[in-house]
């Protein structure tokens, strides 16, 4: 009996092989780790660029001849070179970043237990969630001139604006963010005999706390905007941004007061980038929320 050879003629097309099967589908490629530097490279695009367009709207308008007060780029980085010379720059800066952060931490330290507080008892919400309501919408330019009467023109005065500009609006994102936790998770919580401390050790803080990430942001800016008007109207021993912000305003320098005001533009920015961000991104990475 003849052989019958199936194996295939030259030119003719050869059928894939199927034999690993769906084998081939649970060996993983490797994935492509880009390097540091590529990841780097990546993040820095989109600030870069949207730089690039503010300084180059910037320079345009300069340029136009409709703003004719309108300093360049150049004119107030020639003002900020200057106060670097002069030794006003990073004084004031630090001055101004250390009021800043020991202003923030004593909100925290004083809005989130108060915003526990107002969350835990009934009686307490009803009497202080308006008035911690008025204080946040009041503006800081506001708060000053009772500051001012109370400690008079001094350190105590800048401080108290930054708190009373920051802890109401910690208060209320503490219990904004506590109020959306789920009631579900709440009687799980119960059913597990988690209560009183261990049910906001364990359920509710952990389940609030990309809600309480963003009401720390957000009592960061309050009091960040604070500062800046206290250091702008009232006159500290120790003067910070906001101090020249105002010398740019008494001397009419344009270039000046635009300088002052990208320097906090500048380390709202950097702030927000290099702390809230980063916090924020991780959080959210851990809860599945973001790839």
């Amino acid at each position: 009996m003849p052989v019958t050879d199936l194996s295939p003629v030259r030119g003719e097309d050869v059928p894939p092989d199927f034999s690993s099967g769906a084998d081939v589908l649970d060996s993983p490629a490797a994935p492509a780790v880009p390097t540091l530097f590529r990841r780097s490279v990546k993040r820095a695009t989109a600030p870069v660029l949207a730089a690039v367009f503010v300084l180059s709207v910037w320079q345009l308008a300069a340029l136009s001849g409709l703003f004719p007060r309108l300093p360049s780029p150049v004119a107030v980085l020639d003002e900020l070179a200057k106060l670097l010379r002069d030794g006003i720059l990073l004084p004031a800066l630090g001055q101004s970043l250390g009021r800043a952060v020991t202003g923030f931490a004593a909100a925290v330290l004083l809005g989130v237990p108060l915003g526990l507080l107002v969350y835990r008892y009934g009686a307490v919400r009803t009497v202080l969630t308006p008035v911690l309501a008025a204080f946040q919408s009041l503006p800081a330019a506001a708060l000053v001139p009772l500051a001012v009467v109370a400690f008079g023109e001094s350190e105590r005065s800048v401080y108290s604006v930054v708190l009373l500009g920051a802890v109401p609006s910690l208060s209320l994102g503490v219990v904004g963010a506590l109020d959306q936790v789920p009631v579900l998770l709440r009687r799980a919580g119960r059913a597990m005999g988690a209560t009183g401390l261990r049910a906001f050790r364990h359920v509710l803080v952990p389940a609030a706390l990309p809600g309480l990430i963003a009401t720390l942001r957000q009592g960061w800016t309050f009091g960040w905007r604070a500062l800046m008007t206290a250091e702008l109207i009232t006159s500290t021993p120790l003067p910070g941004v906001g101090r020249i912000l105002d010398t740019g305003k008494q001397a009419d320098s344009f270039a000046l007061v635009m300088a002052s005001v990208a320097l906090i533009l500048a380390i709202g920015v950097l702030v927000e980038a290099m702390v809230f961000r980063p916090v924020e991104k991780r959080v959210l990475y851990h809860r599945g929320l973001l790839v």
